[in-house]
This record gives structure tokens, C-alpha cells and sequence, in this order.
């Protein structure tokens, strides 16, 4: 009788939550109880795998990086969702900026939705901190301890956006799917959910889109929300014409694009960043060129961690400066600067240099001995120590400062006083203009 209530209440809760449009209707969707087996037995090898997953997870909780994705990818809603997802896409997901991928993704995700609610319903498998008699890790996943674990709304979702995204976005495909996935595994690392429940359900978002693909609503969403995409991707958009890629003019130089990486201040790809690809102005490029050529007699490379950035990306460090409790990455960039003066003290700035095209983020690698050369600090460290005129480091460290220093002021380049990897052509041909197109 009472688990008959609990699935009367939780029908009532599904019918109000799918009021949203769909593409198809439930009756129309694949029956997952059908398609997917069971949940494993108690005392089964699946299952010893379960609980085996369970301890794993339970340990992942004290690394406070994968804790805090943890807990970002248990919130409920589309818009969370999409923010995790918008990082590998390259490109801010939401109603506002994106409203033609806004509405295919979600109403995906409204329509396959409806696909978990049965075998939940019918198994309503035991979560597994209830299982174990453990108050949930997360306060959003409390809410859901009387509902079946089986399969995940949460992996529902995030591998069909990722799904959908990937045809949209074909060159992220491995960021967005890599990413999904995580957000599967942080499921189980919350507690919230078995290995097993996790593993069906990325079976079933599959299941789930290809269905969608025999929707004529679904594919002229698809293309609606393609054409916008390569809208705001286009090569000739605002400017694109003026720059080149570093590569192409300076072949041997070395990138490593922390901006689209996760290895930066943030602890995220950062908006606008779709490829790892380092543009300047030709300009800007010639005359690093110059700098390059003259090093490589010294033994030098040159590696380069950014170059333009697009305003939306630093659009994307404002907020996160101004989202103070977010330290992710604070003991590895700013372990003595309280996050809540990043403003004040110009860290962070509503305009850049770099959006005009003409600045350069960079370093030397020694071609002898194959490694990055010691420059007394990190790329990106908030401190005094990264300042050019910084004497609290050693001889050999200023040294190799001096080096890069002055060979980007014989060839045209001005540094500034905060930064010794930053540097700007001094006849910047955009002095003016703060560009907007993506990196790709």
C-alpha cells in the first residue's frame, strides 16, 4: 500500500511537471521497461559492483574540486544544466542568447524525459544512501529519497543534451561528451544513485534521441538551432577577417590555451573559447613573428597560453568575480587574495586588451632541455610575484623575464607593470574596438 502511494504522488508530480511542450507524447516513446533489464539482484556481481562504486564514491567526496562538480550537476533545472554544458560548447546556452538552441534542447529533454517515469514507477529501486542508512551528501538530493533510482533523471538529461548538442556543435562533440559523462559520475560520487542506474540510462537517453530524430518538429528545431549556431560562430562575424591564427604565421610556436581548457583561474572552459586556437591581428602576428624568429637563434620557443580573447569571455570572469563563495581553483591561482577584492584590485576588469586583438599571453620553451622556462611564477597568478619587476625570485628567474621582455619591446611590443607574460603592440591596428566573435 504505501509504495502504491508513493507512486500515485509521484505520477501527479510527473503530470504537472511534463505540462511543457514535447515533440512526441509518451504513448508514442519507447517502453524502457521493455528495452532495459532489470536492476541488478541483491548479492549479485552487479551488484557487489554497485556498492563496490558506492565506497568509491563516497571517498571521491573529500577532493574538494570534484565535490563542488558534484554538487553542481544535483540541481534540478535546465538552467544549471546548460551552464555546465555551455563550457565545452563554447557558447552561453540560455533563452536570452541562444533562444532557437534554448527551445530544441529543452523541449528534448521535456520529451524523453517522459521515458523514466514507468521503470521508476515499476522498479523503484532503493537509492543508495537510503540503502545504507546515510543522510544524503547533497541537500538537493534528499528530495528525491523516496523516489526510484532507477533509471536517472539527472543522466537522463545530461547525456541527451549532450546528444543534442554534439549534432549541433559537431567540433566540441568530445568536450561535451566528456563533460556528460562526468555529470553521470557525479551522481554516484553524491550518492544518489547506483553505477548500474547510471550506466542503463545513458542506453536510454540514446534510445530516447534517436526516437526524437523521426520528429519533423525535432529536426526543424534542429536546423533552426544549427543555423543560429553558425551564426554566432561565423568566420566573418564583427571583425574575424582581420586576424589570423599565431599558428599558421609562427609554425613551430607551442599553444596551450588555458581558456578553453579547464586549467584555469575559473576551473572552466571559459565562454567563447570552441577551439584551442590562438588569433591575432596580422598586424600583431607579423611582428610576433619578428620576436620568434630572433629567439629560435637564442634557443627559444615561444608558448602561448592566450591571445584575443571575445568580450563574452570576459563577460564570463565578471561573474564569476562577482560570484564570491566559488573558490575552486583559489589555492592554485590566488591562495592569498580574498576573492571579494579581485575587482578592486584590477585582477579582474569589465574590458581587456586582449579583446582588441593585438595582446599576447606567453612564455619561452628552451629547446635544450625540452621544458617550459622558469619564470618565478605561474601564468595567471594573482600576486605581486607575477610582477616583471618582481625581485623576491631568483637571478636565473629575472634573467629569463629580461629575456622575453626585451625581445618583445625590440619588435614593437609594451608590457604593463602587473604581468610579465602580457604584452600589446604598441600600433595596435583596433586601439578602439573590443571584438566579439568566438575562438574556433
Amino acid at each position: 500500500m504505501k509504495r502504491l502511494s508513493i507512486i500515485i504522488v509521484f505520477l501527479c508530480w510527473w503530470a504537472i511537471a511534463f505540462s511543457q511542450e514535447t515533440y512526441l507524447p509518451a504513448s508514442e516513446l519507447p517502453d524502457l521497461i521493455k528495452c532495459l533489464p532489470a536492476p541488478p539482484e541483491k548479492g549479485s556481481p552487479a551488484f557487489k559492483y554497485d556498492v563496490q562504486r558506492y565506497r568509491w564514491g563516497k571517498a571521491q567526496r573529500s577532493n574538494p574540486e570534484r565535490a563542488a562538480m558534484a554538487r553542481r550537476d544535483a540541481v534540478w533545472s535546465y538552467e544549471a544544466l546548460l551552464a555546465e554544458l555551455s563550457v565545452p560548447f563554447g557558447i552561453e546556452i540560455s533563452a536570452s542568447n541562444t533562444p532557437e538552441l534554448w527551445k530544441l534542447v529543452t523541449t528534448s529533454l521535456a520529451t524523453t524525459d517522459q521515458m523514466r517515469v514507468a521503470p521508476k514507477a515499476y522498479y523503484h529501486r532503493t537509492r543508495p544512501f537510503v540503502y545504507f542508512k546515510e543522510k544524503a551528501f547533497l541537500e538537493d538530493d534528499a528530495q528525491f529519497s523516496g523516489e526510484g533510482s532507477y533509471p536517472s533523471g539527472h543522466t537522463m538529461r545530461s547525456w541527451t543534451a549532450a546528444l543534442v548538442l554534439a549534432e549541433v556543435n559537431h567540433g566540441a562533440a568530445d568536450a561535451i561528451y566528456a563533460r556528460a559523462w562526468e555529470s553521470g559520475i557525479s551522481r554516484v560520487i553524491s550518492g544518489a544513485h547506483w553505477q548500474s542506474d547510471i550506466d542503463v540510462t545513458r542506453l536510454a537517453a540514446s534510445i530516447g534521441y534517436s526516437r526524437l530524430q523521426t520528429s519533423p518538429a525535432f529536426r526543424t528545431q534542429m536546423a533552426l538551432a544549427q543555423e543560429e549556431f553558425r551564426r554566432l560562430a561565423s568566420p566573418d562575424q564583427g571583425g574575424r577577417e582581420h586576424f589570423v591564427k599565431i599558428s599558421d604565421v609562427i609554425p613551430d610556436v607551442i599553444l596551450e590555451i588555458r581558456y578553453y581548457s579547464t586549467h584555469n583561474f575559473v576551473g572552466q572552459r571559459i565562454d567563447g573559447y570552441l577551439a584551442p586556437t590562438a588569433l591575432m591581428t596580422r598586424q600583431a602576428a607579423d611582428s610576433l613573428k619578428a620576436v620568434s624568429d630572433e629567439l629560435k637563434t637564442r634557443g627559444y620557443r615561444l608558448k602561448i597560453w592566450d591571445a584575443y580573447r571575445p568580450q563574452c569571455a570576459v563577460d564570463h570572469f565578471v561573474r564569476w568575480a562577482a560570484d564570491v563563495p566559488d573558490t575552486l581553483m583559489k589555492r592554485y591561482f590566488y591562495p592569498d587574495v580574498d576573492k571579494s577584492r579581485l575587482f578592486e584590485l584590477e585582477f579582474i576588469m569589465e574590458k581587456s586588451g586582449h579583446t582588441r586583438g593585438s595582446t599576447v599571453d606567453l612564455t619561452l620553451f628552451d629547446m635544450d632541455s625540452e621544458k617550459e622556462v622558469d619564470m618565478g611564477a605561474p601564468f595567471d597568478w594573482f600576486g605581486e610575484e607575477s610582477h616583471p619587476d618582481y625581485r623576491g625570485i631568483t637571478e636565473d628567474q629575472y634573467a629569463n623575464r629580461m629575456i622575453l621582455r626585451e625581445a618583445m619591446l625590440r619588435h614593437g611590443f609594451k608590457p604593463i607593470d602587473s604581468e610579465w607574460w602580457h604584452f600589446t603592440l604598441k600600433n595596435e591596428p583596433f586601439p578602439d574596438t573590443y571584438f566579439t566573435f568566438p575562438v574556433f
